[in-house]
């Protein structure tokens, strides 16, 4: 008789070798050791099947791979690694097997198998379907590990501008935040007292870390553009480089470079008046502050963002449509910067690889809508008649704005995309009397 012994190989016995037990030896003579392999290729590939079949029957959920099992050479055991759904399969396998063939030691051969780690030397592709509401399928998540954003307009917690850096922060940028002067001290202050900790939570538990602020004042673009009576603002003391050229000079010369450029700020001294009755000076500042700004920022920044970057401006829906009570110029404003969104698109996507898209986000609770008067009423309105009966959240505009940051957009561009839960698809408002009698689905 002939041993196999555990390195593959077979040799005589000595005089006093005596069986061993499971796991050294297994014997069989060379007849069936070649039986043994071809039995074990055999009723391998066939379980594999078997596994696949009913993987793709029972999953409610497609999964799709390709594998190649690992198998020895013939004269030897075969170990392979099994893609199954559980054991039972492998052990119903073992007991065809050692039916076939007189292998001793069967517990521990079938041990060997079950013990042997799944591996998967090429993975075509992976797809799920019916995955979690606000989760990534698997396999498919936003990443910007490496990347760093610079963030214009983030004064507080409770705007789109926070939740969008805590979406980036989220998916692994570093965050820089540009803050008007005035609003600078209390900003810097909050934060380092804790204030902001609570809003700073990322789902994985840890805190949003911001790793700079800057100063930033997007309404003049170099330092010969500041009135006299705006440098010795006492508001503005103690701060410096706080121009659009020196804020992208600051951060050149403290990072080198960004990923992202987040446009999030607008301003209309005279948003509460209607358009007739809007002064010139009024609707000029909304344009430059609210407009005009996204065009500089972009024009200084460009030259310190890595090729295949992303720029993301935030725009609402009076653009468009007639909103009443959002005057002073804005909804003029808010048109420019769409119509701007896709010439900077093109512009900056030749020269500089960089891509250039707005998002039109519906009403939110934050405090610079609040000072509008009317926020309310556009979110109940907004309630009513939307396809999605729901409140808008801003973490629902920040993981938008991570994706159009991420490579999963990286042939977006030029692009308007509506986070509003569908409000700007509506022709009509259902929620007006004259509707009554119609057989509309109400959450309510």
């Amino acid at each position: 008789m002939w041993i196999l012994a555990k390195d593959g190989k077979s040799r005589k016995p000595s005089q006093n070798l005596k069986p061993a037990r499971c796991p050294p030896l297994i014997y069989c003579d060379p007849i069936s050791t070649l039986a043994l392999s071809l039995a074990l290729r055999s009723q391998l590939f066939s379980a594999r099947l078997y596994t696949l079949k009913m993987a793709v029957a029972s999953a409610s959920s497609l999964q799709i791979a390709a594998f190649q099992p690992s198998l020895f050479s013939a004269g030897r055991i075969i170990r392979a690694g099994v893609a199954s759904v559980g054991i039972d399969h492998q052990g119903s396998l073992w007991s065809k097997l050692s039916s076939a063939c007189h292998i001793s030691s069967g517990q521990c051969f079938h041990h060997t198998l079950t013990s042997s780690s799944s591996k998967f030397n090429k993975v075509i592709t992976k797809a799920m379907s019916g995955a979690g509401e606000n989760k990534p399928a698997p396999g498919l998540p936003i990443n910007l590990k490496g990347k760093r954003a610079f963030i214009a307009g983030v004064a507080d917690d409770n705007g789109y501008g926070w939740a969008i850096a805590k979406s980036l922060a989220a998916a692994g940028a570093e965050i820089l935040v540009g803050t008007w002067v005035p609003a600078l001290k209390i900003f810097e202050t909050s934060l380092r007292r804790g204030k902001f900790d609570e809003s700073r939570v990322l789902p994985d538990g840890s805190l949003m870390e911001i790793t700079k602020v800057y100063p930033l004042d997007a309404v003049f673009d170099n330092p010969e553009d500041v009135p006299e009576d705006i440098k010795t603002n006492k508001r503005y003391a103690g701060s410096s480089n706080w121009t659009v050229q020196e804020a992208a000079e600051s951060v050149k010369h403290d990072f080198g470079s960004i990923d992202i450029l987040v446009h999030s700020l607008a301003n209309g001294p005279e948003v509460t008046k209607p358009l007739l009755e809007t002064s010139r000076k009024g609707y000029l500042a909304a344009i430059s502050a609210s407009s005009y700004s996204y065009v500089s920022l972009l024009k200084h920044f460009l030259p310190i963002m890595n090729p295949g970057g992303s720029s993301i401006s935030l725009t609402y829906i009076a653009s468009e449509r007639i909103i009443p009570g959002y005057g002073g110029g804005m909804s003029s404003a808010k048109a420019a910067l769409e119509s701007d969104t896709r010439v900077l698109a093109f512009e900056a996507g030749r020269k500089h690889k960089v891509r250039v898209n707005t998002i039109s986000a519906g009403p939110l609770r934050s405090r610079a809508a609040k000072a509008i008067g009317f926020i309310d009423m556009m979110i109940d309105y907004s309630i009513a008649n939307a396809p999605l009966q729901k409140e808008l959240s801003a973490e629902e505009v920040g993981n938008t704005a991570a994706f159009l940051a991420s490579p999963l957009a990286s042939a977006i561009t030029g692009a308007l995309v509506y986070v509003d839960n569908g409000l700007n698809a509506m022709g009509v408002g259902v929620d007006s009397p004259i509707f009554k009698d119609l057989d509309i689905p109400n959450d309510k």
